[in-house]
């Protein structure tokens, strides 16, 4: 079995090619099929919830799978966008859910929303994406989490956007050699602590990037040998309660609030 380091080289070094052979697989290639072609129909909330097929695969495109069963959760947040501060999905620390309202925009556009690229092949590349880490974890989770980070963590703003998500977290702690145990810290002070040994610009830096990737891709690799590389680790596109650090969640909702 390929390490951690070689199964991630192996699948960024040409990355184009890789999200090709992902997409041509003949489940994949169906399913993008069937949505591009339904979604022309889907004119409302209903009829894009109603369609399980294209809300199953909108939902697996955003890493919500796991999610899917909560209609009346992505109703409301559906119903209410984003424009306005006190909307639903505003509220919440998890970015997926506003992504996923951005992009599926009916309080803005209304009929018009599936109109636009980025809801038609946008969300196929989404899900080619997506499923293409999933393949990845299924033979290394270590490679699963390094891709995950590298698409999600350079939008991070602060280094509390990367503790709010369970997955970017552990990248981080492994990467640092911090210890899991701090977590249990206040998150004041477990933002410190990555603070001083990470600077949350260097992951908008695409070389910096690849080079702290490959740091933690050697101590994932010391942590998991290769033969063990499919061991359950940190759940991705995972319910808000699965996919966050609950503890860390709390704290940073209060912020997000404007609680002390």
């Amino acid at each position: 079995m390929l390490t951690t380091s070689a199964s991630y080289r192996m699948i960024t070094a040409n990355m184009t090619r890789s999200l090709e052979r992902v997409a041509a697989q003949p489940v994949n290639s169906r399913e993008a099929a069937y949505y591009l072609k339904a979604i022309e129909d889907v004119k409302s909330i209903d009829d894009f919830i109603k369609n399980d097929r294209v809300f199953s695969f909108a939902m697996k495109a955003f890493g919500l799978s796991d999610m899917t069963y909560a209609k009346a959760f992505v109703r409301k947040a559906l119903t209410e966008g984003v424009d306005s501060k006190d909307a639903f999905v505003n509220k919440l620390s998890d970015p997926r859910y506003k992504d996923f309202v951005s992009t599926f925009n009916f309080q803005r556009y209304g009929e018009a929303t599936t109109v636009f690229a980025s809801v038609r092949q946008g969300v196929v590349d989404k899900y080619v994406r997506q499923s293409l880490e999933e393949e990845a974890g299924k033979g290394n989770e270590g490679v699963r989490l390094a891709l995950y980070f590298e698409r999600k963590a350079p939008s991070a703003t602060s280094v509390y956007g990367l503790m709010g998500d369970k997955a970017l977290l552990q990248v981080v702690q492994t990467a640092l050699g911090i210890p899991a145990a701090a977590g249990r810290a206040n998150i004041d002070a477990q933002a410190k602590m990555i603070s001083e040994r990470l600077d949350i610009k260097d992951i908008k830096d695409p070389t910096k990037l690849k080079n702290f990737l490959t740091r933690f891709a050697s101590m994932w690799e010391a942590n998991n040998p290769s033969s063990a590389a499919t061991s359950p680790a940190v759940l991705i596109g995972q319910p808000v309660e699965k996919g966050i650090n609950t503890s860390i969640l709390m704290g940073l909702q209060k912020l997000k609030l404007g609680g002390s």
